[in-house]
């Protein structure tokens, strides 16, 4: 065919480039991919998509041992003819039913035994005289007198074979494998891969600045885009495999510094836009405004939040909109910082917008801001969900009246419908709850707010690069006089009773507790406990003479409230929950946390669950209440949590074992989709390439060259026009 393919050419077209790709199978493909590379459609799933579907491991084999160069134990692929298929039912001890396929292998030096559990259709898969390459560790079994090898991945030789796809891409070479995606499993990804890049045109290499190349340390190592691609599927004789499994290569690193470098030139343009999109809310700072500032302020300041609000005031009073992350462990006083940010503005003429990610949090910080402002002239009010139709309105026409000086919402703040007057200052509580999207269209409201956005999750530095690096960064390291360390301890369930009375006399001494499950409802794929019946038995058979409140996210916002409100005020003693009490709830008197199957939970979220308590005078604890049977793994981050009273300490550790995606734990956390570089693994490439984009964006940011990069980035990762993709 005479049309050449392109990297931006959609995959669904394939049957037009390519040969015996039919269109099921060309949209099938297109389909299974496109969540695995965060494209929302079938058909915005490119070749580019595919080709940096990358392999997740490789086989040498170049020189495939035969089988009397087996030994026990030994992982190796082995070369064999598949002889005397048979599916055997058996009956095990129990009375279950079980289904055994095997086959014997041969090759000129002698015999295997390869067999597979229940997997009976492996008959057709695996006729007689069928090449065949095994995969697994392989066992002498003294019954059969030959190595053996069970459940084994395999790859059938021959099959499916191209005419311009030689045998040698599957065997006699460093071999990639990738994981099964939908029905296609590695030898047709292979194949397909392979037929990509032979019938690929020109590829366009992105020049990097050879200030990254020298910053990464590869300088002289890097191949071009196409070189790199073929490398990182087909590697040459002789490559480094240790580095190809760990990603590595000289060949990933130019993939990896290619997205990184882009990711971090679009981050720093959209706050370069931000900066110049108009004239920025003006603020002066007077003796009058530090008097009413003083007269809020519910206690002294520690030296830690006196250090990061000279920051927010120089930012504020700047000629620049302020573009700030403000990390604060559970408890270190962020939300009075806010207040004097909300203070400060309002008193400049301007509105302010404090957005939670939940109604319970909105209503907290509402309550919280009442009591500090009770006496002052501002003008308040919380538009949520919940609302009536009627006093919706009503928020909304007096805001865009200048009618109300401050306003508390959740994501309805930034429905169409609500408009501001003057809207000078955004905070944004909680902003891993929420998209870049979501940020940017609060933002849009006012001419260049000034922009403060929080977190209680401590955000380690590689991660804070990949989804804030438009932002500044405060960190606030030091909690408030009082404050006394949570006791944490892990009890397996022969403790159980001791624990229920801890708990009793921590109520009957007029304290509260939390009792934390994983879930809401019974389920019968997982063997955890579900908040509701719990708190119906422990109700009525541990703790009859208290009161035992249960809240969770699918009680109704008026529901919620009045739980919690009770909680608040005492009428509840202990308060049986899901993780909806993560973050933003505040009760003093509440000295103990109960957290039911801690090992289902991540570090950073255990960290959020514990900082419920521990807010008032009394002594504290967090009880981690183990099943009976834990995984060693699970059980050492358990111990590192319950040592470790540090949450940004907890937050590289989280990010290390469960990487970004889970650790932030939301669909909406505006992480963006990385094909080859990871931000745990790959932290210098990221470093390298933000200071790289910052300085040319700071030095030569109309140069014909930025112009061509920031085209590329915006394609890549549109930031600007709903998100990181």
């Amino acid at each position: 065919m005479s049309a050449r393919l392109s990297l931006t050419t959609p995959l669904i077209e394939l049957p037009a480039y390519l040969r015996r790709i039919g269109t099921t199978t060309a949209g099938n493909l297109a389909a299974e991919l496109a969540p695995v590379v965060g494209k929302p459609a079938a058909a915005d799933v490119t070749v580019e998509d595919l080709l940096l579907y990358l392999p997740f491991r490789y086989e040498d084999r170049s020189h495939l041992p035969r089988i009397r160069d087996l030994t026990d134990g030994m992982a190796a692929s082995v070369a064999v003819a598949v002889y005397a298929p048979s599916s055997t039912p058996i009956r095990t001890k129990n009375g279950k039913q079980l289904t055994l396929f095997e086959f014997t292998g041969r090759d000129e030096t002698g015999r295997i035994r390869a067999y597979w559990w229940n997997q009976p259709y492996l008959r057709q898969t695996f006729p007689a005289e069928r090449r065949v390459i095994l995969y697994g560790e392989w066992q002498f079994s003294n019954r059969h007198q030959c190595y053996q090898v069970e459940n084994p991945d395999y790859e059938l030789l021959g099959d499916d074979t191209e005419d311009d796809v030689p045998e040698t891409i599957h065997v006699g070479r460093c071999v990639p494998v990738y994981r099964k995606l939908g029905a296609f499993r590695a030898r047709a990804l292979r194949t397909l891969i392979f037929r990509l890049l032979t019938a690929l045109g020109d590829v366009p290499d992105l020049d990097l600045p050879d200030e990254l190349r020298s910053r990464s340390g590869l300088a002289g190592q890097l191949p071009t885009k196409a070189e790199a691609l073929r490398a990182v599927h087909f590697p040459s004789v002789g490559a480094n495999l240790g580095e190809l499994e760990a990603r590595r290569s000289p060949a990933h690193a130019r993939l990896a510094l290619e997205e990184f470098f882009l990711l971090t030139l679009a981050l720093g343009d959209r706050r370069r836009r931000r900066e110049q999109a108009g004239d920025k809310a003006k603020v002066v700072i007077t003796d009058a405004i530090r008097a009413r500032v003083r007269q809020v302020l519910p206690f002294p300041m520690t030296q830690a939040q006196k250090r990061v609000i000279r920051e927010i005031v120089t930012d504020m009073t700047g000629s620049r909109p302020m573009s700030r992350l403000l990390q604060g462990d559970v408890g270190s006083g962020k939300t009075i910082l806010a207040l004097q940010a909300l203070i400060i503005a309002v008193e400049n003429g301007w509105q302010a917008a404090l957005m939670a990610p939940t109604e319970i949090l909105v209503e907290q910080h509402h309550r919280s801001l009442t009591r500090w402002l009770a006496g002052m002239p501002y003008r308040l009010a919380a538009l949520t969900g919940r609302l009536r139709p009627s006093e919706k309105k009503a928020i909304r026409q007096a805001l865009a009246a200048h009618e109300l000086d401050i306003v508390i919402g959740t994501q309805a703040l930034i429905q169409e419908e609500t408009t501001f007057a003057r809207l000078g200052l955004v905070v944004i509580d909680e902003q891993h709850r929420f998209g870049v999207m979501q940020r940017e269209k609060l933002v849009t409201r006012g001419i260049a707010p000034d922009v403060l956005v929080m977190t209680a999750t401590p955000i380690p530095r590689s991660l804070a690069m990949a989804v804030y690096g438009d932002l500044d960064v405060s960190i606030l390291d030091e909690l408030p006089p009082g404050r006394k360390p949570v006791v944490t301890a892990l009890r397996g369930p022969d403790r159980r009773a001791r624990v229920y009375d801890f708990i009793r006399q921590e109520c009957t001494a007029g304290r509260q507790a939390y009792i934390v499950y994983p879930l809401v409802a019974e389920s019968e794929k997982l063997d955890v406990a579900a908040a509701t019946a719990a708190a119906e038995k422990l109700q009525r058979d541990v703790f009859p003479m208290f009161t035992v409140g249960l809240l969770h996210g699918k009680l109704r916002a008026d529901e919620k409230d009045s739980v919690m409100q009770r909680f608040a005020a005492g009428d509840i003693q202990i308060l049986v929950t899901t993780t909806v009490v993560e973050v933003g709830i505040d009760v003093p008197n509440a000295s103990v946390m109960v957290i039911e199957h801690p090992e289902r939970f991540g570090l950073a979220q255990l960290h959020q669950l514990r900082g419920r308590v521990g807010r008032g005078t009394a002594k504290s604890y967090c009880v981690l209440m183990t099943p009976d049977r834990i995984s060693p793994e699970a059980l050492e981050r358990l111990k590192f949590f319950a040592e470790t009273p540090d949450g940004f300490t907890i937050a590289e550790k989280d990010l290390l074992w469960r990487g970004p995606g889970e650790m932030l734990g939301v669909r909406q956390s505006g992480l963006p989709v990385f094909r080859v570089g990871d931000i745990v693994r790959d932290t210098d490439w990221l470093t390298a390439a933000r200071h790289t984009a910052w300085r040319i964006l700071r030095d030569r940011p109309d140069d014909p060259q930025t112009r061509l990069w920031l085209a590329q980035a915006q394609c890549r990762f549109p930031l600007t026009t709903g998100g990181v993709h």
